[in-house]
């Protein structure tokens, strides 16, 4: 066959194939152009999932009668005129491809009425053929209308999923807009149903009262709201708790400059920040924004511009790591516990606990409560039933010590009062009762203790014979780029062979561990993380284990003054709220909680 040219209607087929991949991708395709028409409402109808009857009606600045005809040809835009406005794209659409590839595969109808005409105007589509224009009765704004997707390419209409399927790819993308624009209204209807009704969102409670009916309410009440800024570099947004995580992925939302993304470098970056707190295996829900300079990224590297590219991306990810480690590390004493006292059937508090900090001048002597008998429980000083306790499983004191009989709060975390089953620490602060696992604060703290150690220029351990680790022959070459960051670690390697390599020192803080192990795990997660983080990560790995092994074992029984020296690291340590696998390490009972408990005031 010789070459020849294509015909437009084949070419406009071919590129629907990238642009129009299914009834989500054309629903993307028109809600960006509403916005960057700046909409401030949007409603979209759909009727069997997208197939039959696609339509978008929004109040945006609209298109012109004259401008119609040249909207539905390929390459019209009106986003970009040159080379330099690609470089910076500031929005949403601008390759001028979405209606002239929608009109070759369905019945397309543009109606719209611009900003200060007296009169609106539509267009049809059908097959790639235009017709006329002519009026129309139509407000501020534009309707487009798409019919019978892919009804003259029957073989790729075979291809479509269950309606079912397809409209919850729809609602998925919606729910996505919905909160990247919090300042435009979204109506999403199926038929007569209504599956989403997204009210304009003005004040930071209108966006909780959105963010909840989209990821759910237990996740926006106990979300860790953070915003930093480095330079001309933003990034703001919630993070999920660790013992929320779930086993999928689907409430991990990023935005670029109000871009939806699916970007692989962003995700490993909150990954990597989570990594102290998270159990294995699991995903944190999170919602993400990132504000920069249009001329630092790339949004023209993907089809569907779901991924971005980044002029500095390593700076860009150890930014955001560097940020949700930070928002995620903070000491018991400031952060509200992430245990809750669910399976006692108590009433949770709505929102986020306020604890008082150590510093608080009503810390010291808490508020007196009335007791039986019209008696002031401070008039009355019993002694604590050690018997009863000890058959309980609570640690009595040890010789020479007294059950506290007033609370000595000195932290957040209170005093101990008691051990119990030989696991939690039983303590009394001025927002009433602590429970605290002791292996897993002890867990926490000797955690964080290594870490510091570890970053601190670590002591090296000579080993008496190498020890030669075999790696795969294509993982010389990894090893070779990472050596340096081995080297400031604290490893001595040496390559004796392709595929064979000599560790000859290690970090004095890993001594007796496998390292051949440790460069091998290295190694062979190159391609998931970036940089020195994979050996921070590895590394932090086998810290964690040592510090589970070496924390305090369940029924160990003891002192209150060792419970309580526990209770300040915790109170001085960061992240002290989870152990090194994600579970949390204390909990609060309130003294309102308690009252419900026992049903006093009623």
């Amino acid at each position: 066959m010789p070459i020849q040219l294509l015909p437009s209607a084949l070419v406009d087929q071919i590129a629907a194939g990238e642009v129009v991949e299914r009834p989500a991708s054309l629903v993307k395709e028109l809600v960006e152009n509403s916005l960057d028409a700046g909409a401030s409402r949007i409603d979209i109808d759909i009727e069997n999932g997208g197939l039959a009857l696609v339509r978008i009606v929004d109040d945006g600045c609209g298109i012109s009668a004259a401008e119609l005809p040249l909207a539905v040809q390929r390459h019209a835009t009106s986003k970009i005129a040159s080379l330099e406005d690609l470089a910076a794209i500031r929005s949403l659409g601008f390759r001028g491809e979405a209606l002239p590839s929608i009109g070759s595969v369905a019945r397309l109808r543009i109606a719209s009425r611009a900003k200060g005409a007296s009169a609106g105007a539509q267009l049809l589509v059908e097959a790639g053929e235009v017709g006329s224009v002519i009026p129309a009765a139509q407000p501020q704004g534009t309707q487009v209308e798409v019919r019978d997707l892919f009804h003259n390419v029957p073989a790729r209409r075979k291809f479509m999923r269950a309606e079912s399927t397809e409209l919850g790819h729809i609602a998925r993308l919606v729910e996505r807009f919905a909160l990247a624009r919090f300042d435009v209204a979204f109506r999403l209807r199926h038929h007569t149903r209504v599956l989403l009704d997204a009210p304009l969102a003005a004040s930071p409670e209108q966006q909780r009262a959105r963010i909840a009916s989209i990821m759910g309410a237990s996740f926006i009440d106990a979300a860790v709201p953070f915003d930093r800024q480095s330079g001309p570099v933003r990034v703001w947004g919630w993070l999920g708790q660790p013992e929320a995580a779930r086993a999928s992925s689907d409430q991990q939302f990023a935005y670029v400059n109000g871009r939806a993304v699916r970007d692989r470098l962003l995700a490993n970056a909150v990954r990597i920040g989570y990594r102290d707190v998270l159990y294995h295996g699991r995903q944190p829900a999170y919602l993400l924004y990132l504000e920069l300079d249009p001329q630092w990224v790339d949004v023209n590297a993907h089809p569907q511009k779901l991924e971005v590219r980044f002029r500095d991306s390593r700076q860009v990810h150890d930014f955001i790591v560097r940020v949700v480690h930070e928002a995620l590390g903070v000491a018991a004493g400031v952060a509200a516990p992430t245990a809750r006292p669910n399976a006692l059937g108590i009433s949770l508090p709505t929102g986020r606990v306020e604890l008082p900090r150590a510093d608080s001048p009503n810390i010291a002597e808490p508020a007196t409560r009335p007791f039986a008998f019209g008696v002031p429980a401070a008039d009355r000083q019993p002694a604590l039933d050690w018997t009863a306790l000890s058959a309980a499983g609570a640690a009595p004191p040890v010789s020479g010590e007294s059950a506290p009989t007033t609370p000595l709060t000195d932290g957040v975390l209170g005093t101990a009062i008691a051990q119990l089953h030989g696991v939690y620490i039983v303590a009394q602060s001025a927002a009433g009762l602590v429970l605290v696992d002791a292996h897993a604060a002890h867990e926490r703290v000797l955690y964080e203790r290594m870490k510091r150690e570890f970053g601190a220029e670590p002591a090296i351990q000579r080993l008496l014979e190498p020890q030669i680790a075999e790696v795969p022959l294509h993982q010389t070459e990894d090893f070779e780029s990472l050596q340096h960051e081995f080297a400031a670690a604290g490893f001595e390697i040496d390559v004796l062979a392709p595929g064979r390599l000599a560790i000859r020192s290690v970090p004095a803080l890993l001594a007796g561990s496998d390292a051949g192990a440790l460069v091998r795990e290295v190694l062979e997660q190159l391609q998931h993380d970036h940089g020195a983080h994979h050996l921070e990560a590895a590394a932090h790995r086998l810290l964690g284990n040592m510090a589970c092994k070496a924390a305090i074992k369940a029924n160990r029984r003891l002192s209150l003054a060792e419970m309580n020296t526990l209770l300040r690291d915790m109170e001085a340590t960061e992240r002290a709220g989870q152990c090194n696998h994600g579970r949390p390490t204390w909990t609060l009972l309130t003294l309102a909680q308690l009252d419900q408990l026992f049903l006093r005031g009623r």
